[in-house]
C-alpha cells in the first residue's frame, strides 16, 4: 500500500480512562504512524469524537447542534494527536471541512495531495461539515477522495463480529468478510451509509483493535488479528 486512511476511535485514544486523552496510548499510536510513514506510506487520519461527546444519546438538545458539538470534538482530537506526531518528529497538517480561524487549514483535495506527497501526515477533522453524517461516513469520503489503497479502522474492539461481543459471549468474529455481507447483515463495521459507500467505490477495509501491540504496523504488513473486509 502506498496511501492509506487511518480511522482512529476517539474512545480508544482515551485508554482506560474512557474520556479525554491517555497520553501513553497516543504516544504509542503516534510512534506507529511514524513507523509506517518512514516506510514511505502516505497517511491520512480521521479521528472520532467519542472520548468527548456522544450527541446521539442526548434528548435535550437539537440533533443539528449535537452533531456540531461532535464535529468540534473531532477537531480537538486531531489537533492533539497532530501535535503528538510533531513531538515525535513528523510534519502534519490538520484539514477541516469548515473554517476554524488560524487553528486548521480549510479542506482542499489539491492541498491535501500536496501535503501527502511531501510526506506530511494529513488529519481530516470536523467530519463532513454537516449534521447527520458520522465520522465513519467522513472517513470513507476522504479515503475515496484521496484514492487511498485501503481504510485502516482502529477500534476499541478487535474486529467485526456477527453480534455484539459485549452482550453475547458466543459472538463469532470474522477473519475475512465481504462488504456486501457486512451490508446485508448490518454488521457494525461502520455505519450503513459508510459501508454502502465502500461497496460502491470498491474501498477495502482492515478492522482491528487499537490496543493490540503494534496493531497499525501489523495491519500494513498483513500480520494482524482483525477482520479483512473485501470488495
Amino acid at each position: 500500500m502506498k496511501r492509506v486512511l487511518l480511522k482512529l476511535s476517539g474512545e480508544a485514544l482515551a485508554g482506560e480512562k474512557k474520556t479525554g486523552f491517555d497520553e501513553e496510548t497516543v504516544l504509542k499510536v503516534a510512534g506507529q504512524i511514524k513507523e509506517i510513514s518512514d516506510m514511505g506510506i502516505q497517511v491520512g487520519i480521521v479521528i472520532g469524537g467519542g472520548n468527548f461527546w456522544r450527541g446521539r444519546t442526548s434528548n435535550t438538545i437539537d440533533r443539528n447542534k449535537a452533531d456540531q458539538i461532535g464535529m468540534l470534538a473531532t477537531i480537538m482530537n486531531c489537533i492533539y494527536v497532530s501535535d503528538i506526531c510533531r513531538y515525535l518528529g513528523m510534519k502534519t497538517q490538520v484539514f477541516t471541512s469548515f473554517a476554524c480561524g488560524g487553528f486548521t487549514t480549510l479542506y482542499s483535495i489539491d492541498k491535501v495531495n500536496e501535503s501527502l506527497e511531501k510526506g506530511e501526515i494529513a488529519f481530516f477533522a470536523g467530519g463532513t461539515g454537516h449534521p447527520y453524517f458520522s465520522t465513519d461516513t467522513a472517513t470513507v469520503l476522504r479515503a475515496i477522495e484521496i484514492s487511498a489503497d485501503a481504510i485502516l479502522v482502529a477500534k476499541a474492539i478487535d474486529g467485526i463480529y456477527d453480534s455484539d461481543p459485549k452482550i453475547n459471549p458466543e459472538a463469532k468474529k470474522y477473519d475475512e468478510i465481504s462488504i456486501d455481507e457486512v451490508i446485508a447483515k448490518k454488521l457494525a463495521a461502520m455505519d450503513l451509509t459508510a459501508s454502502i459507500m465502500c461497496a460502491d467505490n470498491h474501498m477495502p477495509m482492515l478492522v482491528f483493535a487499537l490496543e493490540e501491540e503494534n496493531s497499525i504496523v501489523n495491519a500494513i504488513k498483513g500480520n494482524f488479528k482483525g477482520t479483512r473486509v473485501t470488495v
